[in-house]
């Protein structure tokens, strides 16, 4: 696969050849933990739902399966795990569309990360990133993708899907335990992105995530069916790539109704000093908060 390069570290991006979209993505995403006996069954899949993109964590790959990786009638975009086994993420995208990689200087080696642009009808983009997070990932390499999804969140249309291994977040109330796992729910919240898979894959735990900044982006989410011996179940949804709603209903706080005095009166019940005493900067913003 040919890689593109930014003298200045922005990205940049190779096009292919041009076709119309039929107006939505049918897309597939699993954690695989290792493609090396399971190719043929996700080819078979491939071929009978006729996904149009397809999503893989874990691939296990190394350059000893340039050959094997291929698949009739997808283009390859790919990024094996660095310096030791196992990780790696994939996607399979049908070779009409018009689609190309981007390419982010920030932790480019060290983070297990794709992002790649499905160039839409009247400039109606779409960037979809895959991600995986292996668990006690250090802090250096979650900053280095906090950048990189940073710059990804400025597209007008996201789509990120991947294993992220918080299994401690809750994403009906944001809340987490662990330090790392609320610094990753507040870059995404930073980012505008909303948790739109409601349903486990691996076990009870929510280690798969799908992640957009338009809600209405995403639809038909079903979760079911393991590839091979994975133990994560596969994620099938849509991304709708035109024809998309211009506008939705937003709830907004009617802020003339507010009686800010009896607001002042609860915080100024609440012993703040005494509270947040020996408390660092963001534990005591967690704290304010919660």
């Amino acid at each position: 696969m040919h890689r593109a390069r930014s003298e200045k570290g922005g990205p940049q991006f190779r096009m292919e050849k041009i076709m119309q979209s039929t107006g939505y993505l049918k897309c597939l995403y699993t954690n695989a933990r290792s493609l090396g006996n399971k190719q043929e069954e996700l080819e078979a899949l491939a071929q009978a739902k006729k996904y149009d993109l397809i999503g893989i964590t874990e691939t296990w790959w190394d350059d000893s399966h340039d050959w094997s990786a291929v698949m009739e009638g997808y283009r390859l975009f790919r990024k094996n795990r660095q310096g030791r086994k196992g990780g790696g993420v994939a996607l399979y995208v049908r070779e009409h569309y018009d689609c190309s990689e981007l390419q982010y200087k920030e932790g480019e080696k060290l983070v297990e990360s794709l992002w790649v642009r499905f160039k839409g009808a009247n400039s109606s983009d779409v960037v979809v990133g895959i991600c995986y997070r292996p668990p006690n990932q250090v802090d250096e390499v979650d900053e280095a993708f906090f950048e990189q999804l940073s710059e990804a969140s400025r597209s007008q249309a996201l789509v990120l899907m991947g294993d992220f291994n918080h299994p401690d977040i809750c994403w009906e109330t944001n809340t987490a335990v662990h330090r790392q796992s609320r610094k990753f729910l507040e870059n995404v919240g930073d980012n505008f992105l909303v948790q739109v898979l409601k349903d486990p894959t691996r076990g009870r735990a929510q280690l798969d995530l799908l992640l957009t900044n338009r809600e209405e982006l995403i639809g038909d989410v079903e979760v079911g069916d393991n590839l091979g011996s994975s133990d994560h179940e596969m994620v099938d949804f849509r991304i709708l790539t035109k024809g998309r709603k211009e506008s939705s209903k937003i709830h907004t706080l009617d802020f003339k109704k507010a009686d800010f005095d009896s607001l002042r009166d609860l915080m100024e019940r609440i012993p703040w000093d005494v509270n947040m005493k020996g408390k660092g900067v963001q534990d005591s913003w967690q704290y304010f908060k919660e």
